[in-house]
């Protein structure tokens, strides 16, 4: 009756009408206050006028931890901490705390050895959770944590922002027909840590994956001190390749080879697009992607590191993913 009334006072006086999406609040938690991301998608979630596209969707409440052990991660938490409570955000003291205030979870920590442990406390509490990039460490664990989603039916999804620029988009929807091939490239660092390219190759071969999509079927890899050069053979014969860089100028970007066209994969276009897809996430509870998808570009980066080992020999995608399989399972007999 009261909302009846407001609306009818809206039209006789032209202000805007309220919807159903700006009346709900979707409370939003953070684990991980060790990177850039946590302000960039607060200011986004917690602008004020509140953005259409943000769903309601607002971050209240705040983990810190996050990394104790890479230092380039914790050096950064009580900057990020600061930055947060000043946009009203409460920083809580453990998972549970923050797991009893929040109805979904952005998973932030940048160190993906700890993902599996964390990403179970919130599927155990049926909370909805976006994993920031890497995904994991490694592919075991990877698997791990989507085998450990769908046990508890909690949706979830994890993907680098490159993959929702304009570009790779446009590529991906049909602008130059079938894609044939593609090459990309990003900055790759590495952290000891962490399977090579999961701790920065990852966005460059998302934009691989994104424009290619599923489908490869072996890669072989070539490596110097400063550069990553990976070659995947795709299904009906396409190649797709991703060239890291750790010297000299460094960027993002790539060309997309279709049967229609060839096309740049495009400039980096920030945060935003993804954190409207993160939102549009907790808001339908739909995933994005395919968890197939990110599995698959994890067990590519995967079989790269494999690859290098074995001196630029080729190796299988299928191989890596069994042998993951077989080891996630044992990560979680002791989990589950």
């Amino acid at each position: 009756m009261i909302r009846t009334t407001l609306v009818a006072l809206a039209i006789l006086i032209n202000l805007p009408q309220f919807s159903a999406a700006q009346e709900k609040t979707i409370r939003v938690g953070i684990i991980g206050l060790d990177t850039s991301h946590v302000p960039a998608f607060t200011r986004s979630m917690n602008a004020t006028p509140a953005d259409p596209d943000m769903k309601g969707c607002q971050v209240i409440a705040a983990y810190p931890y996050g990394s104790r052990t890479i230092e380039t991660s914790s050096s950064r938490i009580p900057k990020y901490t600061a930055e947060v409570k000043a946009m009203g955000v409460e920083v809580v003291d453990s998972i549970p705390e923050l797991l009893k205030r929040v109805d979904c979870v952005l998973l932030e920590t940048n160190d993906g050895t700890m993902h599996l442990d964390q990403a179970i406390e919130v599927f155990k509490a049926g909370k909805p959770v976006f994993i920031d990039k890497p995904v994991a460490s490694n592919l075991a664990e990877a698997v791990a944590i989507f085998e450990a989603a769908e046990h508890f039916g909690v949706p979830m999804f994890s993907s680098s922002s490159l993959r929702y620029s304009a570009g790779p988009q446009a590529i991906r929807g049909g602008s130059i027909g079938d894609v044939l091939g593609c090459n990309t490239y990003s900055p790759a660092s590495l952290e000891p840590s962490h399977t090579d390219l999961f701790w920065y190759g990852i966005h460059g071969v998302e934009l691989l994956y994104t424009c290619m999509g599923t489908g490869c079927q072996s890669v072989s890899h070539t490596s110097t001190k400063d550069r990553e050069f990976v070659v995947g053979t795709w299904d009906r014969g396409r190649i797709g390749t991703f060239h890291g860089m750790r010297n000299g100028k460094k960027s993002y970007g790539g060309t997309a080879f279709g049967s229609k066209a060839i096309a740049p994969v495009g400039k980096y276009d920030g945060y935003q697009p993804l954190v409207k897809q993160i939102t549009a996430f907790f808001d339908s509870r739909q995933p994005p992607i395919a968890p197939q998808e990110t599995i698959e570009l994890y067990a590519f980066m995967e079989a790269a590191a494999e690859s290098k080992k074995q001196g630029g020999a080729k190796v299988s995608i299928a191989e890596v993913l069994q042998r993951a399989q077989t080891q996630a399972e044992q990560l979680l007999s002791t989990r589950l």
